[in-house]
């Protein structure tokens, strides 16, 4: 089965053209689901792969897998006995009639263009260090749909300002976003002038530093999300995954296909993206 495995992520990356992120993401899932079948042939047990698939299925239940990751990976052995009947390895897909947990996916919350923009005022009305940082920072996030994770962990020789690009690492992945030439200003003015107002080591590699002239954290920068969301009047509920959540709706709308937009977000499973397919809600 794990020859079969290493064929199939061959074909997604080389065939399909599938992310990194994509292919790891399946290979973690068929290798756990390969390690559980090949245990339960070991102990002598005479079951199909139907039966055992069933098997699998609950063991992820009594692990504490949320239904959604449990649903991701029953998705995931579907893809792949469904490309092995395909390309005529096996008769039949033995996850054909498994139903996979019911997932209620909540539809994204997301700011409006008028409440985005009161929402950057409140920094941009400020004269302080921070501030000038801050407004960078969500600038960043609404251009780029980046994760709260990922804008705190970049580096100063992750921005190219000259091919108006930065590389994003998220789990042992890496991928490249394109800057608009808005974006490249800001950072350009940001990286010359604001950050050193909060620069206290020359060593320091990190783009976006706090007042003590570190890396800036990623609860740090939820608080500062949300406290400038009570200012600007629009609740307790704007994080900077609303932001990113924003960035992906106004893509969406504006005519970008899922799989451009599953590069984009770093998802590892379209099924992620499709969510900004639904119904949106604002953040009141």
């Amino acid at each position: 089965m794990k020859q079969e495995i290493a064929a199939f992520l061959n074909y997604l990356a080389t065939t399909r053209g599938s992310s990194r992120n994509t292919v790891a993401a399946y290979q973690n899932d068929l290798n756990q689901l390969a390690e559980f079948m090949e245990a339960e042939k070991a102990k002598g047990i005479v079951a199909s792969d139907e039966q055992l698939l069933m098997a699998y299925m609950a063991s992820l239940k009594g692990k504490g897998y949320s239904p959604a990751t449990a649903a991701r990976k029953i998705a995931s052995a579907r893809s792949f006995f469904k490309h092995l009947v395909d390309t005529g390895k096996r008769q039949q897909n033995p996850v054909r009639n498994l139903a996979s947990p019911q997932v209620n996916k909540k539809s994204p919350r997301v700011l409006t263009s008028a409440e985005y923009a009161r929402l950057v005022a409140v920094p941009t009305s400020l004269s302080t260090p921070e501030a000038h940082r801050d407004v960078v920072m969500l600038e960043l996030l609404y251009a780029t749909g980046l994760r709260a994770t990922e804008i705190v962990s970049l580096q100063l020789s992750d921005i190219d300002l000259g091919q108006s690009t930065l590389s994003c690492r998220h789990e042992h992945t890496q991928r490249q976003i394109r800057l608009s030439p808005d974006i490249v200003e800001l950072l350009r003015d940001y990286i010359t002038n604001g950050r050193l107002d909060l620069l206290y080591n020359e060593k320091e590699q990190a783009l976006f530093l706090n007042r003590r002239g570190h890396q800036l954290t990623r609860q740090g920068f939820w608080q500062i999300v949300k406290n400038y969301a009570l200012k600007a009047e629009l609740g307790d509920r704007v994080t900077p995954h609303t932001l990113r959540h924003s960035f992906a709706v106004r893509r969406v709308q504006g005519g970008t296909d899922l799989r451009s937009l599953q590069e984009t977000l770093g998802h590892a499973y379209i099924s992620s993206t499709r969510v900004y397919k639904q119904p949106i809600s604002t953040v009141k």
